[in-house]
């Protein structure tokens, strides 16, 4: 088959043209690649990346002042703008973790389960000290007015207990196991008074007539008069956690300056308060820990079958 001059010259043109509109999509498919590559190499930061959000759970009326020193810390070896937020309650930090609202959060050791159960990307890497030679934890106690006939665990059936939130570690978890341990079921055999935080646990009971006894937190017991303890329960350490889709090289950083840091350390680096008493009260160092640490807060879960550990 033969093809004239003008048949050869628009099938060229046709050829030159599709080669064309090939190489622009084959730029436009790199572009695109390359563009994906960089979000990737860039990571999903809370809200923008010259800010890390640090979510708390509210756990007593001075707890950001008592973390203002590692946060101002965190600034410091990372040289991004550091937010506080400081959740409502316990579900929402849950709430806000799932959703990719923070960027390193310090939870309860229930909390931070439940955010994994319920999908938040964050891994725990350290866990607050509060007194040198500790193990990362502190304790969940039963308490009751100083004048109070109550003695024993037992002696807490019939009456109004004091917990802090049903995600609670140290103020509904440990103390559901133990009552469940002493034959008292804490969802029929007491009347239950969520109090929000610790301190607020401890004030309600000593006061006696809204809480007949209750649980909280070794701090917020000391820190309350007009209290007796009746038992006490050591906790594993709170976990700090860091969300999986930060930059790798900044969630090394992070890791690496925050997971064994101690509170000379935090002063030498000349952070304003941390000299303070609210934060030697509640900070001696961090140590590292990783996510099996938390499998006894699964185990009291199946034990105790808290509505809150498969909340969601």
């Amino acid at each position: 088959m033969k093809f004239s001059a003008r048949a050869a010259l628009s099938l060229l043109t046709a050829a030159a043209l599709l080669a064309g509109t090939a190489a622009c999509g084959s730029d436009d498919d790199s572009s695109t690649s390359a563009d994906s590559s960089a979000a990737a190499a860039g990571g999903k930061f809370a809200k923008d990346p010259g800010t890390l959000i640090f979510g708390v759970v509210p756990d007593t009326a001075s707890t950001q002042q008592n973390y203002q020193p590692l946060q101002d810390y965190i600034a410091k070896i990372t040289g991004l703008k550091v937010e506080y937020r400081e959740s409502s309650d316990y579900a929402a930090l849950i709430e806000a973790a799932v959703s990719g609202k923070v960027d390193i959060a310090s939870f309860s050791g229930f909390t931070y389960v439940t955010a994994k159960n319920n999908g938040a990307k964050i891994t725990p890497f350290a866990s607050i000290i509060t007194k040198q030679g500790q193990e990362p934890g502190y304790y969940s106690e039963a308490i009751a007015p100083a004048n109070s006939a109550i003695s024993k665990i037992e002696d807490f059936k019939g009456k109004k207990v004091c917990f802090v939130s049903q995600t609670s570690t140290s103020g509904y978890l440990y103390p559901s196991y133990n009552l469940l341990k002493a034959g008292i079921d804490p969802t029929k055999d007491v009347t239950p008074v969520f109090a929000g935080k610790h301190d607020a646990s401890a004030l309600k009971v000593s006061q006696g007539s809204e809480c007949e006894a209750g649980f909280a937190e070794d701090v917020a017991v000391d820190a309350q008069k007009g209290l007796k303890v009746i038992a006490k329960t050591f906790v594993i350490g709170a976990p700090m956690t860091i969300a999986d889709g930060l930059p790798a090289d900044l969630k090394q950083k992070v890791v690496a300056g925050l997971q064994n840091v101690t509170i000379d350390q935090i002063k030498s680096a000349g952070i304003p308060n941390a000299d303070s008493d609210n934060f030697k009260k509640t900070f001696y160092a961090l140590a590292p820990v990783d996510d099996a640490k938390y499998d006894i807060i699964r185990d009291l879960c199946k034990q105790t079958k808290a509505a809150a550990c498969n909340a969601g």
